[in-house]
């Protein structure tokens, strides 16, 4: 996944390399680093950089991930990944935790076909209620969770997949005879 991050002296390109449980691989400005998060109870977390250690919290709003690091606040844009699935149709093709915390209402099941904006899942995390909503249509393609499941930040809680070719959008397409 690449990722754009607006700063005050310019921006930063980042690259998610691998994830792998609580390590990750990227690649920032075209230098490789590795990292270690460890996610907190609280809806926070520990990322620990070359030796020095962050506390981070994170949210997700639509293409933008919001990561507090500290008095520090940074925006992290969905470059490649976003541009990929608004080809097919599809803005976002995965909705995941933005923190830990416990599954409240999933309001979505296998199959059902979605509008961008609507609520699919509802976290609580921090005792605060999050609803997370899909990004453009699409259609259900799995459900991974059930209410009252703790999860993880970056859990994969639904899987979408493009909605189906609308038949009646093409038959108007077609010059009429």
């Amino acid at each position: 996944m690449k990722l754009r991050v607006a700063e005050e002296h310019g921006e930063r390109e980042v690259e998610i390399l691998a994830r792998e449980g609580t390590h990750l691989r990227a690649r920032i400005d075209g230098r490789e680093v590795s990292a270690e998060f460890d996610a907190l109870a609280t809806g926070s977390g520990t990322l620990s950089v070359d030796g020095r250690r962050f506390r981070i919290v994170s949210a997700t709003r639509k293409d933008t991930i919001l990561v507090a690091v500290g008095p520090r606040t940074f925006s992290f844009i969905r470059e490649e990944e976003g541009a990929r699935h608004r080809a097919r149709g599809l803005a976002a093709a995965e909705i995941t935790a933005p923190m830990p915390g416990k599954v409240l209402r999933v309001l979505v099941s296998e199959g059902d076909a979605v509008v961008a904006g609507q609520a699919l899942v509802v976290l609580e995390a921090m005792k605060m209620e999050t609803a997370l909503a899909a990004e453009s249509e699409a259609v259900v393609k799995r459900v991974l969770v059930a209410p009252g499941q703790m999860v993880d930040h970056g859990t994969l809680l639904i899987e979408l997949s493009p909605p189906a070719a609308n038949p009646s959008a093409r038959e108007s397409d077609s010059p009429a005879s």
